[in-house]
């Protein structure tokens, strides 16, 4: 595996000497640009608006133009010399739980391997207590021309290392989530939660598959051997909204289940019970609920009354001489 960066774990006055290596790899299948008459292959070339000619790649550097026009050329000697603590040390600042980093925030995901023997130990400290106490550790890192903060985390035993961006990099969420407030109805939630029960059940992610890519092949395959090319089937028209939420769940928890022959009819009696009997509870008008509990107070008062009278009678009566 080709090492992607080389540097240290700062880990209080402990250094771990480590490389980074690509921790992922994308299948997309390869397309490149051609000519739609004669395809032809269709390349980019490096052209100086200047001198009005194409230059090498070796005459290439980043230039940056400022808001009155000027341009700033930097060569990669001016990027490899910046001042950066994070180009070869990863200084780790805090440790903190998983859950307090966004989700949104992570990035692209490295292996951490150690760079020799000597780091083994060290490496394996921060590992083991990073399991033991469930968190995260928090850094930052100087990769290519980006310096990003990270996070140092544990999957089968290894180090990884995931970057993140800046929290100033994450865009508001206002105004994108329904602003009225919108009423769930108890069985709904009971009913969406059972679907999402049936859904879940012997759920593998190892499963999952990129349909994309193999459709994308299949259509290749077919111009290659001059055959027809195949095409996805026409869906019928989605519906423009949901207008029985209520039925709209069963038949999707009824389709889930179909699909789950595993779970017992006693499990689906029970989830389809409870929806049910949630429902019929909500449905009832409030008056009938008031009036049962008078009746029920009514009737405890006068068990309360007659099991005083009782008493009553029982302490009037002479014991008889012994």
């Amino acid at each position: 595996m080709q090492t992607t960066w080389k540097g240290t774990i700062s880990f209080g006055l402990v250094s771990i000497p480590v490389h980074l290596y690509s921790a992922t790899k994308e299948h997309d299948v390869p397309l490149h640009q051609v000519h739609t008459r004669d395809g032809g292959r269709v390349r980019m070339k490096r052209y100086c608006e200047r001198e009005e000619k194409e230059v090498p790649y070796t005459e290439i550097a980043k230039g940056y133009e400022s808001p009155d026009g000027r341009t700033v050329t930097l060569t990669d000697e001016d990027l490899a010399d910046l001042p950066l603590p994070s180009k070869k040390i990863i200084d780790v600042l805090a440790f903190v739980d998983e859950g307090e980093i966004d989700p949104l925030m992570f990035s692209k995901a490295y292996y951490v391997g150690v760079a020799d023997k000597a780091a083994a130990k060290p490496y394996a400290l921060l590992r083991d207590a990073l399991v033991e106490s469930g968190q995260i550790a928090v850094t930052k890192i100087a990769l290519r021309t980006r310096e990003s903060p990270a996070v140092l985390r544990v999957h089968d035993g290894t180090l990884v290392l995931q970057t993140c961006i800046w929290p100033d990099e994450v865009r508001p969420a206002a105004g994108i989530a329904p602003e009225e407030d919108v009423a769930v109805r108890p069985q709904e939630l009971r009913m969406a939660r059972s679907l999402m029960a049936t859904l879940s059940e012997d759920f593998d992610l190892d499963q999952l598959h990129d349909d994309y890519q193999q459709a994308l092949q299949q259509v290749i395959e077919a111009r290659l051997q001059g055959v027809e090319v195949p095409h996805e089937e026409e869906a019928g028209a989605a519906p423009d909204n949901v207008i029985d939420l209520m039925e709209a769940l069963r038949t999707s928890l009824r389709q889930a289940k179909d699909a789950h022959p595993g779970r017992t009819r006693a499990e689906e009696a029970g989830e389809a019970g409870e929806a049910e009997d949630a429902e019929e509870a909500d449905e009832k008008p409030a008056p009938r609920k008031r009036a049962a509990a008078k009746k029920t107070t009514a009737a405890r008062k006068t068990t309360r009354s007659a099991a005083k009278k009782t008493t009553t009678r029982k302490s009037a009566t002479p014991r008889k001489a012994s």
